[in-house]
């Protein structure tokens, strides 16, 4: 594994990433994190390449160490209504907003982000794999996401979220024909038939 950047300016910087955009049901979430220059963590990387246990680990040292972090959430609801780029990208915004520290320039990964408060970012694809408080941020807000999705299995245990976490698996896919959808699921996502 490389080593992730550290800083892309001299200024105060943010990373930004989202989880969830995929899925039939649940929240997108999304995380923003600040990092101190001094932080090190050699474990850190795109949350996908990281198994549970390492993930959940790595979250209090990073809530710990890092300057700011926000994590924010919006509905299956607001999904249905903004669409899912949108939805991911006020997200996005939110955690901006709860951060304790105004960022001076915002790094989102991906390709699309809509201008926030004045300040400037820059998208970068696969960032999560490139720069470390990106990194932070799409490990905080997947283990909020898988662990609230674990959570909600235990009311809505036919769906097996505590295993696809929302994703569209044959399972899932299956439960919603039998069961139909919940209070959780995006109305306006399709089953995705082989």
């Amino acid at each position: 594994m490389g080593e992730l950047i550290k800083r892309y300016s001299n200024y105060i910087e943010a990373g930004c990433d989202e989880v969830g955009r995929g899925c039939l049901s649940g929240p997108v979430v999304a995380a923003a994190v600040i990092i101190d220059e001094n932080f090190e963590q050699n474990l850190i990387n795109d949350s996908k390449k990281l198994n549970f246990k390492t993930r959940i680990e790595l979250d209090s040292y990073i809530k710990d160490n890092v300057k700011s972090y926000a994590i924010a959430e919006l509905p299956p609801s607001y999904i249905d209504e903004h669409n899912i780029l949108n939805s991911s990208i006020h997200a996005m915004h939110a955690a901006l907003d709860k951060l304790t520290i105004r960022p001076e320039f915002i790094l989102v990964d991906g390709n699309k982000f809509h201008p926030y408060n004045f300040i400037p970012h820059q998208c970068i694809i696969k960032g999560d794999s490139k720069v470390l408080a990106i990194a932070a941020a799409s490990i905080l807000a997947k283990n909020y996401r898988d662990l609230l999705m674990i959570d909600l299995h235990k009311e809505f245990p036919e769906y097996g979220w505590q295993k696809n976490f929302g994703y569209a698996t044959k399972q899932h896919q299956q439960a919603l024909i039998d069961h139909g959808p919940t209070i959780h699921h995006r109305k306006s996502f399709r089953l995705k038939y082989d």
